[in-house]
């Protein structure tokens, strides 16, 4: 459900860090469970710089359609091009093939602030 390793925001997006400088982004099974089937999902360019706390895009399910935040500041230096194709991907592996974007991050220590799969899991037992 929160596999460790990862970071995680309230709003429902893990953030792997892929190496010093960049992470790649999506929404957790949780958030993925809530929102049902995924139909569409709209994603920032790669070269858009985000602000943390921002919206970077929208995922459209058969319920409902919900905003994607920024859990850090960065650049974008990649977007899942798949998701334009199968954004069902989200429902069937959202911390694998269902990642939405990697970003350049703006400042590394930011991460420090998102909370731990212990953390996001105990969040998540409350709702």
């Amino acid at each position: 459900m929160a596999p460790d390793g990862i970071k995680y925001t309230q709003e429902h997006e893990w953030v792997l860090p892929t190496d010093a400088n960049t992470v790649r982004i999506g929404i957790t099974d949780y958030a993925q469970q809530q929102l049902g089937d995924v139909v569409f999902v709209q994603l920032p360019d790669e070269g858009e710089a985000v602000s943390a706390g921002g919206g970077i895009g929208e995922v459209e399910s058969t319920k409902s359609v919900s905003d994607i935040y920024a859990p850090v500041a960065g650049k974008v230096v990649a977007r899942n091009e798949r998701l334009d194709e199968q954004p069902e991907l989200v429902n069937s592996d959202p911390f694998g093939d269902g990642w939405m974007i990697e970003l350049e991050l703006a400042e590394p220590a930011e991460l420090d602030g998102l909370l731990s799969a212990d953390d996001y899991r105990g969040l998540v037992d409350q709702a």
